[in-house]
């Protein structure tokens, strides 16, 4: 079983009491603001995620982890790697997401999450490169993406949403730099 430790946060596969945790924290229009077209997902659709993200772990060797704070062993959401199959001329890529519920905000658990899985993805899965893909505005993102040294490589359109996104992307020699 894949999990990662940090000072502050457990990574970890899901279990089945992660549902209702993660389902709340989907539920909130706040959290979905800059997520697909800013939905929320109910209890279904969560599992459906979840699901989802665990096949991604059997097929591919990585996926999303669940995020659960050592102090407490509250769930405070999700962080990890997927592959945009969704977004033209990201098939081929490997990204790195998160998600935390709203009372879990400006901690630095985003930060310590996702710097976690960034090593993960580049010194345990022997990537080469692990890009990011967020909405203009999504301010808090692009805060985290700047500690990942995380660099702005282009702007592409959703194309289902028709929205804009923002495509940042670091390579192992510049991680390792």
């Amino acid at each position: 079983m894949t999990e990662i430790r940090t000072p502050r946060l457990m990574l970890r596969r899901w279990r089945e009491d992660d549902l209702g945790p993660m389902a709340d924290i989907n539920a909130d229009p706040e959290v979905m603001r800059w997520v697909g077209d800013g939905s929320v997902r109910d209890l279904e659709e969560t599992a459906e995620d979840i699901e989802g993200w665990e096949e991604e772990w059997d097929d591919e060797g990585f996926g999303l982890f669940a995020v659960e704070l050592l102090a407490s062993g509250e769930l405070a959401g999700c962080v990890g790697l997927s592959v945009p199959v969704s977004l033209p001329g990201l098939e081929h890529e490997v990204q790195i997401s998160w998600r935390l519920g709203r009372h879990f905000w400006g901690q630095g658990y985003a930060s310590e999450a996702a710097q976690a899985t960034l090593e993960f993805a580049l010194q345990e899965r022997g990537l080469d490169r692990v890009i990011s893909v967020s909405r203009p505005g999504d301010d808090a993102s692009q805060n985290v993406l700047r500690k990942l040294g995380m660099t702005r490589e282009r702007e592409i359109t959703h194309p289902e949403y028709d929205i804009p996104l923002l495509v940042h992307a670091i390579d192992l020699t510049e991680f390792a730099a």
